[in-house]
C-alpha cells in the first residue's frame, strides 16, 4: 500500500474503515468514504480508463471532477473516480472502449417524477475558497440569509490542501499559518451565523433564467435553490499544455498531485518533474520532497523564476533544480511515464533540439497556471441576475488576496442590493499589495556573528510579507520603509534579541536564521527544517548550503527543536565562523536524483499532441480542419468531437486561441463554443429523485 504514515507537518487525519474491493477482478482494499481514486492510487493503479480511440491508457489529471480522465465502472456505472466514495465491495473495472449500458431487469418500474426540493436564499455564494467562506461571512454579518454551496466535504477550496505556511500580514490573512489551518478558522467563525447554511460535498451544476440553481447534494439528491443574488467563487482549474505524451497516465496537475499527497496521503509518485516555476510548482515540488518523493527538476521557459524567490530558494537549497528557459518537449512511456524531456529555447520560444536532457522519472507535474472557474458568472450576467465573482473565479491570485476578493465582492453585492455599505479603502489597498507580483530584488549587506544572537535574513525579493515583525518579543525586527508597504524587507534592529526562534519558525520562506559565535573559529546557526527528523542524531554531520543551494561544509548537529505552534523544527548546528552568515539549507536530497541520463532520448513530434483528452484529439487533425473547411466558430469543432466529451470542454476550450494562431486564424475573430447546461455529470435518476446510484457521468 502506497500510503503516507509519517508527514512531517500534514495532520493525519483518522481515516475511514479500511473495507474491500476489486479492480478488474483484482482484491483491493482502502478506507470508506475516500476517494475511489485515491484507494486506488494507494493499490498501485495509475491507468484508470482506456480510450476507444486506439485504446490509449487514461490516467488522472484534475483529481477535481473537471474533466474525465479518472472515469471507472463501478458496479456497471460508469463514474468519476475523483468524486465517487469508495464502499464496501465495489465491483470497480476499467472502461475499455464504449461501456456497455446498465441491464435493466424485465420487471423493472419506471421512477415515478417527483418536483426536487427547493431552498431559498437572498445570496447563495458558489465556492467554499477563501473567497467564498469571507464573502459568506460579510453577508451573514450584515443579515444576509445565506447558502453556501461547494463541491467538497471539507470547506477551504485549495487551502485544505496547503501545508506550507501563508505570506501577508498575520493581523490581515494569517500570515504565518498554514493553510490547512486557515480553512479551519474561516469555517469555524462562518458557522457561528446562523443565517449562514453550509451545503458541503453538493456542487452546484448549474443556473437557470428562472433564477435558481441546479444542486447535487452529496452528490445523491438534485435539488434547486432559490435565489436573489450570486457570489461566484468556484476557484479555477489547472490548464493542460500541449506536449507529445501529454495524455499519458502519469502526467497531471500540480493541484491533483496536492490531493493526493496533502489530503489523502497517498504516495502518489516516486519521482517527479515539474513543469513550471510559479508557486503552485514550486510549492507542489516542496510538497513532493516532504512526502518523501524524489523531485528530477523544474523546467521554466521564462528567463527567469515564476513565483517567489523565497519559494524557489527553499526548493533549490533542498537539491532540486530549476532549469531556466527551458520547455519539455516529450514525455515517453510505455503506457505511463518513464522519461521526460527539456531542452532550452532560442528567443522565439523555439526548443533548440541540440540542448535536449531526458530524465527517468514516473510522473509529470504541470504546473503551468490556471484558468477561473466563471461560467456561472457570464451566464448570470446573460441572464440578468445580481451576481459578483471573487477569488480565483476573479482574478487568478494568491488566497491571502482571494480573503480580501471575496469580502470586497460581499460588500458590493451588498450595495448593488440597497444596502448603506461603503468598502474601506485599506481593504483596496490591502488586497492591492497581497495579489502584487514580485517587486526589485534588494541586496543585503553580509552579516557578522557576534557573542549575542542575531536573524539574518534570506529575502531579498519584494513580497507582501511581515510575520517576522509581528512574532518578535521585542519588536527589534521592523520593515525597512522603502515603500511603506508589506512589500518592504525586514532587518534587526539593536542588540535586543533573545534568540527566541520565533522569527525562524514563523517564516513562510524558511528565509531566516539565527547565527551566534561559539569562538573565533566556529559558530552556532540556527535553521528552519520542515522535514522528518529521524536519524538526525546529535553530533551527526549534514550537508550545509547557501541560499543559491551551493554546498558549503558539513555542519555538526548540536540539537533540536520542535515549535509547535508554526509545526517546524529549529536545527543547531555548529559551523565554521567564515560561513556561518551564508548558511541557510540542509540537502534532503542527493545530486544523482537530479542527473539526466546520458542520452537523450525522445520523439519531437508537436502535432501528435493531444488537445481534447475526453475525445482524444491531437493539435494536427484540428488545425487541418480548421485550414479544410475555413472554421470561425468553435462550435464547428464539434464536427471532429472538440468539446464534445466529458469534460464538457473545461481542458481544450483554453488552448482554443493557441490553436487557431497554429492554423492562421486571428482567435478574435472566432465565435466562441456554446456551454453545456450543466457544467457536471448528473444521474437522471438523481434528477427525479429516484436512486442512481452514484456521480454518474
Amino acid at each position: 500500500m502506497e500510503r503516507i504514515s509519517n508527514h512531517p507537518v500534514a495532520d493525519l487525519r483518522a481515516r475511514g474503515l479500511q473495507v474491500s474491493f476489486s479492480f478488474d477482478g483484482q482484491a483491493m482494499s482502502g478506507h470508506a468514504g475516500e476517494m475511489l481514486s485515491s484507494a486506488l492510487f494507494a493499490n498501485g493503479v495509475r491507468t484508470f480508463s482506456e480510450h476507444r480511440k486506439g485504446g490509449a491508457p487514461q490516467g488522472i489529471f484534475c483529481a477535481n471532477g473537471q474533466c474525465s480522465q479518472c472515469a471507472v465502472i463501478v458496479d456497471g456505472i460508469l463514474c468519476k473516480s475523483c468524486i465517487t466514495p469508495l464502499a464496501a465491495d465495489m465491483d470497480v473495472r476499467t472502461p475499455r472502449g464504449v461501456p456497455e449500458l446498465p441491464k435493466i431487469s424485465g420487471d423493472s418500474k419506471p421512477v415515478k417524477a417527483v418536483a426536487p426540493q427547493t431552498l431559498s436564499c437572498e445570496v447563495l455564494v458558489i465556492g467554499a475558497g477563501p473567497s467564498g467562506l469571507s464573502a459568506a461571512m460579510e453577508l451573514a454579518e450584515r443579515g444576509f440569509d445565506v447558502i453556501l454551496a461547494d463541491d467538497k466535504e471539507d470547506l477551504g477550496g485549495k487551502l485544505v490542501l496547503q501545508t506550507h505556511k501563508f505570506f501577508g500580514s498575520e493581523e490581515d490573512c494569517y500570515a504565518g499559518t498554514r493553510g490547512y489551518d486557515i480553512a479551519k478558522k474561516l469555517e469555524e467563525k462562518l458557522r457561528k451565523f446562523p443565517n449562514a447554511r453550509i451545503i458541503a460535498n453538493s456542487p452546484v451544476v448549474g443556473i437557470y433564467k428562472d433564477r435558481k440553481a441546479g444542486l447535487y447534494k452529496n452528490y445523491k439528491e438534485y435539488l434547486l435553490v432559490d435565489f436573489k443574488a450570486l457570489v461566484v467563487a468556484a476557484g479555477a482549474r489547472e490548464k493542460s499544455i500541449l506536449f507529445p505524451g501529454n495524455d499519458l497516465p502519469g502526467v497531471y496537475g500540480a493541484g491533483a498531485f496536492q490531493t493526493l499527497v496533502n489530503r489523502d496521503l497517498v504516495k502518489a509518485a516516486s519521482k517527479v518533474f515539474v513543469i513550471g516555476s510559479g508557486n503552485v510548482g514550486l510549492i507542489g515540488s516542496y510538497h513532493a520532497l516532504q512526502a518523501g518523493i524524489q523531485v528530477a527538476g523544474i523546467c521554466e521557459i521564462l528567463p527567469k523564476i515564476n513565483g517567489y524567490k523565497v519559494h524557489a530558494d527553499k526548493i533549490i537549497r533542498m537539491g532540486v533544480p530549476v532549469h531556466l528557459n527551458h520547455t519539455v518537449i516529450s514525455v515517453e512511456g510505455d503506457g505511463k511515464v518513464e522519461r521526460v524531456t527539456i531542452a532550452q529555447v532560442d528567443n522565439a520560444w523555439k526548443p533548440l533540439l541540440e540542448t535536449a536532457k531526458t530524465f527517468e522519472v514516473d510522473t509529470v507535474l504541470v504546473a503551468a497556471g490556471l484558468s477561473p472557474c466563471d461560467e456561472f458568472y457570464k451566464q448570470a450576467l446573460d441572464f440578468g441576475f445580481t451576481v459578483v465573482k471573487a477569488g480565483d473565479a476573479e482574478e487568478i491570485a494568491e488566497a491571502s488576496s482571494a480573503m480580501f476578493g471575496g469580502k470586497i465582492a460581499a460588500l458590493a453585492l451588498a450595495k448593488v442590493m440597497g444596502r448603506n455599505i461603503s468598502i474601506d479603502q485599506s481593504w483596496l489597498d490591502k488586497r492591492e499589495i497581497l495579489k502584487s507580483k514580485p517587486g526589485d530584488i534588494i541586496k543585503r549587506q553580509d552579516a557578522k556573528p557576534g557573542k549575542t544572537w542575531k536573524p539574518v535574513f534570506f529575502c531579498t525579493e519584494e513580497i507582501p510579507c511581515n510575520p517576522c515583525t509581528t512574532v518578535c518579543p521585542t519588536k527589534s525586527i521592523r520593515l525597512e520603509p522603502l515603500k511603506h508597504s508589506m512589500l518592504d524587507l525586514p532587518y534587526f534592529y539593536g542588540d535586543d534579541c533573545k534568540g527566541c526562534m520565533a522569527c525562524v519558525a514563523a517564516c513562510p520562506g524558511l528565509a531566516v536564521s539565527l547565527l551566534r559565535e561559539i569562538d573565533d573559529q566556529f559558530c552556532e546557526v540556527q535553521l528552519p527544517f520542515e522535514f522528518m527528523t529521524d536519524g538526525m542524531e546529535t553530533g551527526s554531520r549534514w550537508p550545509l548550503l547557501n541560499e543559491n543551494g551551493l554546498f558549503l561544509e558539513d555542519g555538526e548537529l548540536l540539537k533540536k527543536f520542535f515549535n509547535k505552534k508554526y509545526r517546524t523544527w529549529i536545527l543547531t548546528f555548529k559551523v565554521s565562523r567564515a560561513i556561518a552568515a551564508k548558511v541557510i539549507g540542509i540537502r534532503i536530497q542527493s545530486e544523482e536524483v537530479t542527473a539526466p541520463l546520458a542520452a537523450a532520448t525522445f520523439s519531437h513530434l508537436p502535432d501528435e499532441a493531444i488537445v481534447c483528452r475526453c475525445e482524444r484529439v491531437s493539435v494536427g487533425e484540428i488545425v487541418k480542419f480548421i485550414k479544410d473547411n475555413e472554421i470561425r466558430d468553435v462550435n464547428q469543432l464539434k464536427t471532429i468531437r472538440i468539446g464534445m466529451g466529458a469534460c464538457g470542454s473545461k481542458t481544450c476550450s483554453v488552448l482554443m486561441p493557441q490553436i487557431f494562431r497554429k492554423a492562421g486564424v486571428d482567435p478574435a475573430a472566432v465565435t466562441a463554443g456554446s456551454l453545456r447546461p450543466m457544467m457536471l455529470e448528473v444521474g437522471m435518476g438523481d434528477i427525479v429523485n429516484g436512486k442512481s446510484g452514484g456521480a454518474a457521468l
